[in-house]
């Protein structure tokens, strides 16, 4: 197993993982990451604004990811940091072992 997998970093909450996920591919604004999240998250409950932007915040304060700067001051862009991508890889290695795991071929 991968030795970050051995770190026993706790697993990122669902919305954590999934705009993490709706930022891998670049910055996206609020909105934007509201409706990737609706899309990756289908199994999970629904994410609603405040829970989008609550975890945002608290994200880029752990410096997962940062706001950057926008041609249209009226959206927020964020965009994804090495740490935040990090995460992501983890996390989903870490679904990818569990996943193995039930399957049996661990």
């Amino acid at each position: 197993m991968d030795r970050l997998l051995r770190k026993r970093t706790p697993p990122l909450t669902p919305a954590v993982f999934h705009i993490l996920l709706a930022l891998a591919d670049g910055p996206r604004h609020g909105y934007a990451i509201m409706q990737a999240v609706e899309r990756s998250a289908v199994t999970e409950p629904p994410m609603g604004p405040g829970t989008i932007y609550g975890s945002l915040q608290r994200m880029e304060e752990a410096g997962l990811v940062r706001e950057i700067a926008s041609a249209d001051d009226r959206r927020r862009l964020f965009a994804l940091q090495p740490a935040g991508r990090r995460a992501l890889v983890h996390e989903a290695e870490r679904l990818a072992h569990l996943a193995a795991l039930v399957r049996g071929s661990h």
